[in-house]
């Protein structure tokens, strides 16, 4: 018996019959009529699991696919991204807006990030992580594209991976204004667009071509 059609926006569930729905949080931020409408969605529905993700998300999961329009439609959210290649999430710390730490704004810059590359395609999935200081909160090190925010700037990593085969990112560039580091972060991706394999994330993609080739690309256009 082959498998249902999957609804646009939705996950099939290993029991072939429910669905997953991941809502677009840029930055993981919530406010008070997001978390009402969520509520309300949730008792609605009768939604069995509420999961807060690994990419600071909510998954809704164990709806049925005649459900899955009237939720999206009272929870007046977008899909996040979670099996397209494209981005699919930032991930930030706190940073400088309340944590003690916190050396940069990352919230503020992640979600510029997201917003800037969210619906664009790449070879793969990539993920963005964003960290106001060097305690690295958001994994940056082991993201697709990593920033680490510290007194003189931004410091820019590449080709991170947190998967079965990890990786640490390969620092590009230090001591970046946010400007700086957004235009690289730009150059990085346009260039692994490009020369990327389908499906080749960015960590296998610096091990076939190597770090020194993206450096001279991206470092000197």
């Amino acid at each position: 018996m082959s498998p249902p059609d999957v609804p646009p926006g939705a996950i099939l569930q290993r029991d072939k019959t429910t669905y997953a729905i991941v809502p677009r949080i840029p930055g993981g931020l919530l406010n008070l009529e997001t978390l009402q409408r969520l509520a309300t969605v949730v008792e609605r529905y009768r939604i069995p699991i509420v999961k807060i993700t690994s990419g600071q998300r909510l998954a809704l999961v164990g709806m049925t696919a005649n459900q899955l329009d009237d939720i999206w439609h009272d929870l007046g959210l977008e899909a996040g991204k979670a099996t397209e290649l494209c981005l699919h999430y930032v991930q930030v710390c706190p940073g400088n807006t309340v944590c003690a730490f916190g050396i940069r704004d990352s919230l503020s810059f992640g979600m510029a990030l997201e917003d800037y590359f969210a619906g664009r395609d790449f070879p793969a999935k990539v993920k963005i992580g964003v960290s106001g200081c060097p305690f690295t909160c958001a994994e940056s090190i082991v993201r697709d594209v990593g920033l680490i925010g510290k007194k003189k700037g931004w410091t820019v990593s590449f080709g991170g991976s947190s998967t079965r085969s990890p990786r640490a990112g390969d620092i590009l560039a230090e001591e970046l204004t946010d400007d700086q580091a957004h235009d690289l972060v730009d150059r990085c991706l346009s260039f692994y667009a490009e020369h990327a394999k389908k499906k080749e994330r960015t960590a296998r993609f610096v091990e076939r071509i190597g770090i020194e080739a993206i450096r001279s690309a991206v470092l000197n256009p």
